[in-house]
């Protein structure tokens, strides 16, 4: 939790938000910050349709929270402009061919820089390298490192497990590869949102089991981590947006090959996954997300593994908040909060050990 006293809200912003949260419903995203909410209330003026009732393909060209974010920055002049990085875009050797992935470096730095491998989210049938460049680009500035952010196969065209095959094999890559990088293989790094970040543990895990170096941290922002649609979180937020219940449903029933899959502990990290001899991890949740009890049921689960865990739970905020820092004091919040743990993982500093804190 944390004080929102001194958060400045465009006056344009306060009217449209004010609006937007004054009908009194069961709405879960009456809860929502207004600069938070303005980009969910935008969403849905740019036509986004219900994902669960259209096929992958009809989804895969819907309105995105990046469309949002733009469409709101457009109409805020005051806004803090974005830090500075610089992309291109390469490939990598995936599992079963070459798949895209875009490089980012921090404007004007210099020698070998830290890595960070992210993943992207989308519930393993949507999004990409170029639909979620808002979080790698800012962390790569803030943070001073490199970013990798890894394309992956994406169902239901790869089902279960190609994207987990996929992520080790980018964890492979930019180990072997970090030199030509502009990084130090010494102090590489995996992040991911929601299915991305459970691909970033898979590569924690699979580091472990195959002998790999491991990740010096995994930053983890809003997991999805378990099987389990009757969580609490579930039922407060059946109807959240941008993601809803339903929603959750239609990823897995779309990513997953059979009901067995739901047994792997791959899939259901918080339920059958050995998480023990893993990095130290940054953990972010969101209220209004579906995914929230999860979340914090494998930070828990972590920390009984021994993992230390820096958790942090941010009111007011939806899924899908922390790529909106162009226009969001939350989205913002979060990413200083992992600069800094990553900062600290990459310097080896001890303090890691005092840092994780209850939720």
């Amino acid at each position: 939790m944390h004080d929102h006293a001194d958060v400045h809200v465009h006056p344009s912003l306060l009217e449209r938000g004010r609006r937007f949260i004054g009908v009194v419903t069961r709405d879960p995203n009456a809860r929502a910050d207004l600069d938070i909410a303005l980009v969910v209330d935008q969403l849905k003026a740019l036509s986004q349709q219900p994902i669960e009732d259209l096929t992958p393909e009809e989804a895969r060209r819907q309105p995105t929270v990046a469309d949002a974010v733009r469409a709101v920055r457009a109409e805020v002049a005051d806004e803090p402009a974005p830090h500075e990085a610089f992309a291109h875009d390469v490939s990598y050797p995936a599992a079963e061919g070459d798949l895209p992935a875009r490089v980012y470096r921090p404007a004007g730095a210099e020698g070998q820089l830290p890595i960070v491998l992210y993943f992207h989210g989308g519930g393993f049938v949507l999004g990409g390298v170029a639909a979620y460049d808002a979080t790698p680009r800012a962390i790569a500035a803030r943070a001073g490192v490199v970013v990798v952010s890894a394309g992956y196969r994406l169902a239901p065209e790869h089902k279960f497990p190609a994207a987990h095959d996929d992520a080790v094999e980018a964890y492979r890559w930019v180990l072997e590869e970090a030199a030509a990088l502009g990084g130090d293989p010494a102090r590489v790094a995996v992040m991911g949102e929601d299915a991305g970040a459970a691909l970033a543990l898979h590569v924690c895990v699979a580091a472990r089991g195959e002998g790999l170096p491991t990740p010096v941290h995994q930053a983890l922002i809003c997991p999805l981590a378990g099987v389990d649609l009757e969580t609490p979180s579930y039922a407060v937020n059946e109807h959240a947006r941008p993601l809803n219940k339903a929603m959750v449903g239609w990823f897995l029933g779309h990513a997953l090959p059979d009901a067995q899959a739901q047994d792997d502990p791959r899939v259901d990290l918080v339920g059958k996954a050995d998480l023990s001899g893993l990095p130290p991890a940054t953990l972010v949740t969101a209220e209004i997300d579906p995914l929230r009890s999860e979340g914090w049921a494998l930070a828990e689960k972590l920390r009984d593994a021994g993992v230390s865990v820096n958790a942090i739970d941010y009111e007011g905020a939806t899924h899908g908040f922390f790529g909106m820092g162009e226009v969001a004091r939350d989205a913002r919040l979060a990413q200083e909060a992992v600069v800094r743990d990553l900062a600290c993982a990459f310097a080896r500093d001890e303090r890691w050990t005092r840092v994780g804190r209850a939720l």
